[in-house]
């Protein structure tokens, strides 16, 4: 199913604007009546007692509209599983290229509209230009067409480094979404860790003699696209490159480029 996810909103806070706001309220409501502004400022809440009540309030209106939302999918999805299993999914392949919300208000819509013939699950009249097509690089001619980062962390550091650069990368070759993990290691171990901040597994030429990249690549990556990317990252530096295949199931290692 496409399900929307619930938006979250800021939880009401308690600001001096809030309760100069209120203070003016209780004055309005004592000025329209003034016989009775002394019973009406009687019934009327403290300021403090206000915003504690509004907290609730709000938090109270969260949980309803959570639990209404919930409410409304169990709902639809009932009736989607009043279809045979061929027809359901067929309709949830549908909702998910449909132009509407993913709502389940729209999604009660789309299924009376099937039940009513107005929608055929086979031949929508939105057509095909709704389909979703992945964006994939199945000839790169460099690493940065191929490939983009997505992330960045440091591992180890001392007093004034920043040990090394771990980068993490994102694209698809044509057989799916792949992700690499570039980290800088130590050609001798007994070396000292310098990265410079500014350091890209291309245009960088840091260390370029006493250091190493290593490449781990995970998702569905044959033995030609490793050949690519190790090929592509070579190309954009001038440091030793490794290119490893990852197990995502068992965390080991496969098959490696040659360095």
């Amino acid at each position: 199913m496409r399900f929307k996810p619930w938006p979250r909103p800021t939880p009401y806070k308690d600001t001096p604007r809030k309760r100069a706001a209120y203070r003016r309220k209780q004055e309005r409501e004592q000025a329209a009546l003034p016989l009775f502004a002394p019973a009406i400022a009687e019934r009327q809440l403290g300021v403090a007692e206000e915003m504690v009540r509004r907290t609730g309030q709000w938090e109270r209106q969260q949980l309803e509209g959570r639990r209404q939302r919930a409410q409304a999918w169990r709902r639809v999805r009932a009736r989607l599983f009043e279809h045979p299993t061929s027809r359901r999914r067929a309709i949830r392949a549908l909702w998910r290229i449909c132009p509407y919300p993913a709502d389940p208000s729209y999604f009660g819509t789309l299924l009376h509209e099937i039940a009513t013939g107005r929608i055929d699950p086979a031949r929508p009249p939105w057509g095909g230009r709704h389909t979703l097509t992945p964006r994939t690089t199945p000839n790169p001619a460099s690493f940065a067409e191929a490939f983009r980062q997505i992330g960045q962390c440091t591992v180890g550091g001392g007093p004034k480094t920043v040990g090394a650069d771990e980068r993490l990368f994102c694209g698809n070759l044509g057989s799916g979404i792949l992700f690499l993990t570039s980290r800088v290691r130590l050609i001798e171990p007994n070396e000292s860790f310098y990265t410079a901040s500014n350091h890209r597994l291309r245009d960088s030429h840091v260390g370029s003699s006493g250091h190493w990249v290593d490449i781990a690549v995970r998702g569905p990556c044959s033995d030609e696209d490793l050949r690519r990317i190790a090929r592509l990252a070579r190309a954009a530096d001038t440091r030793p490159v490794a290119v490893r295949r990852i197990d995502p199931l068992a965390g080991l290692s496969g098959r490696e480029a040659a360095r």
